[in-house]
């Protein structure tokens, strides 16, 4: 491999480390609030500006909240729930640039589908294992949706700027 290459492959390893890290950063920052996180804002923003590379953000990321919070079942609905939402952006994503307001409209329904996601892996102990765990958390739901909305509309377009102009930038 010559070394522009091996340099280009380097530099995507390290930002997609660096983005993982400032998703776990910000979420341990606000987890006083009660399903108002940056993870769906940032997942929104980072794949419409990586493309498919954000699956390595991704991965990172849930690895990285394991490592900070332990391997439990809630961790496996990671696995699939934040590559779900980032697969919905990909598909929304593609063709004309959308508006702040179509953005903050499917984060906010990704935010209110995430209890109902969430409780898959709990069929394992039945469908009311599943279904209880679903309804007792329809008001974080309600939550996850106003915030994921509200930050979605206020931070998605300047985020988006900024990060561009830095994967656009050769460091």
């Amino acid at each position: 491999m010559d070394s522009g290459k091996l340099r280009t492959e380097s530099r995507r390893v390290v930002v997609c480390a660096m983005l993982a890290a400032v998703m776990a950063a910000l979420q341990v920052a606000m987890s006083f609030l009660p399903n108002i996180e940056p993870v769906s804002l940032l997942i929104l923003v980072y794949t419409l500006v990586f493309g498919r590379q954000v699956f390595y953000i991704i991965y990172t990321f849930v690895l990285l909240e394991g490592l900070i919070f332990g391997f439990q079942l809630w961790w496996v609905t990671y696995l699939y729930i934040w590559a779900l939402w980032a697969l919905a952006v990909l598909a929304l994503g593609r063709g004309e640039e959308r508006s702040p307001m179509v953005w903050a409209a499917a984060s906010g329904a990704f935010g209110l589908s995430f209890g109902a996601l969430d409780a898959l892996p709990y069929l394992a102990g039945g469908p009311m294992a599943a279904l209880s765990r679903w309804v007792a958390g329809i008001p974080f739901d309600l939550l996850h949706c106003a915030g994921n909305f509200v930050l979605a509309l206020a931070l998605e377009r300047p985020l988006y700027q900024v990060l561009v102009r830095l994967r656009d930038r050769d460091l």
